[in-house]
């Protein structure tokens, strides 16, 4: 599935046969085994609940996914009939932008993740845009002032979670995507990497650092952030802890799963393209060493960093596309089941000019109207 040359240690590889990889996506999470021929020997997939607190709100729950996260590699190893003493390493892809705060003593969630669709930083995002930061956003940072990323969201947390306030007061404060959760509790450490981090709106894709004026104007203390790693490289990010496994692992590639799909579908040169049909729609366009700056609306970030080489892409992000599958059959409850949708679909000669425009939680590229909604 995701990049497998970049998660293997050669040595480490000629000793062990397999590849454990975890896929934490919006709806549910994956754990898939792949042999040394890059063959998917077996797979474990489990959903995990939606919170919808308010409109517009999208939490998860950090302990239910990293639970889930155990069941599914459980079940796979458990499926290949292999012990993980044949595991070689563990590759993360991970459901980007969302955002887990937690206490370094207990390890505990603060929070429910605030999700990446959540839309209750559009209110921060209108201010900073009237105060007139758009421009240093998208030029630090290659994107735009939107909900959609994870610095408003941290932000939010600090000013409205006494919990979050209370950690950071006394020192115990951890903020991070959801790679850096399930790294934390994989290894012990707060850690992300160069994909991840760009979509955070407060790295600097340039430099490679967190932005130090960014996180001013946002009010938000480093020290709370993960370090930023190489997606792949000869310093890995860790071992698995004792109690995990029956034996320690190291985790060795990790990349925002948009990236990964980037690389997993070979798209390794300048103008190699993607698009990625899931709860939404993202198309990513490898511009190779160097940042390119869109007119069109379409997002400027990091593809991948591996060893110290760092490969950029412009990206246009569609927010709800299959997720609508999901709410004509849960939500108005049109469809008895999904398969439902290609029969009537052939049976409808046409539309009458009706169009339907799923702006659920806005309208991302290259419109970015937070605020749009439409049917």
């Amino acid at each position: 599935m995701i990049h497998l040359k970049i998660f293997l240690s050669p040595v480490l590889f000629k000793i062990m046969k397999f590849v454990l990889s975890i896929d934490q996506g919006t709806t549910g999470t994956r754990a898939m085994i792949f042999n040394k021929r890059g063959e998917e020997i077996a797979k474990d997939y489990v959903e995990h609940e939606q919170f919808f607190p308010k409109p517009g709100w999208v939490e998860h729950h950090p302990t239910e996914i990293w639970e889930k996260t155990k069941i599914v590699m459980k079940n796979a190893l458990d499926t290949a009939k292999i012990t993980s003493e044949a595991i070689c390493s563990i590759g993360i892809a991970n459901q980007r932008e969302t955002v887990v705060a937690w206490n370094t003593n207990t390890g505990l969630p603060l929070y429910k993740a605030i999700v990446w669709q959540c839309r209750r930083t559009t209110d921060i995002c209108s201010q900073l845009k009237e105060e007139g930061f758009s421009d240093l956003f998208t030029n630090t940072t290659g994107l735009v002032l939107d909900p959609y990323f994870s610095g408003t969201k941290i932000k939010w947390l600090l000013d409205n979670s006494s919990k979050v306030q209370d950690a950071l007061k006394f020192g115990n404060l951890a903020v991070g995507t959801i790679d850096s959760w399930l790294i934390w509790n994989l290894t012990g450490k707060n850690l992300t990497d160069y994909s991840n981090a760009s979509r955070t709106l407060l790295f600097d894709i340039h430099k490679g650092l967190w932005s130090e004026e960014l996180l001013e104007v946002l009010d938000i203390p480093l020290h709370i952030l993960p370090e930023v790693r190489p997606s792949s490289d000869k310093e890995i990010y860790g071992y698995s802890k004792d109690g995990i496994f029956e034996s320690s692992i190291p985790i060795a590639g990790v990349a925002g799963d948009q990236q990964a799909a980037l690389f997993g579908q070979t798209c390794f040169k300048a103008g190699s393209i993607k698009n990625t049909y899931g709860t939404g729609n993202f198309m990513l366009l490898n511009t190779g060493s160097k940042p390119v700056k869109s007119d069109s609306g379409l997002l400027t970030t990091i593809a991948w960093k591996i060893d110290s080489d760092i490969q950029y892409a412009l990206e246009g992000s569609v927010f709800i596309t299959g997720a609508v599958i999901q709410w004509l059959e849960e939500g108005i409850r049109i469809l008895e089941n999904k398969s439902d949708l290609e029969r009537i679909m052939n049976e409808l000669p046409n539309t009458e000019g009706v169009f339907f425009v799923p702006a659920f939680v806005g309208l991302g590229a290259p419109h970015w109207d937070a605020y749009a909604r439409g049917m």
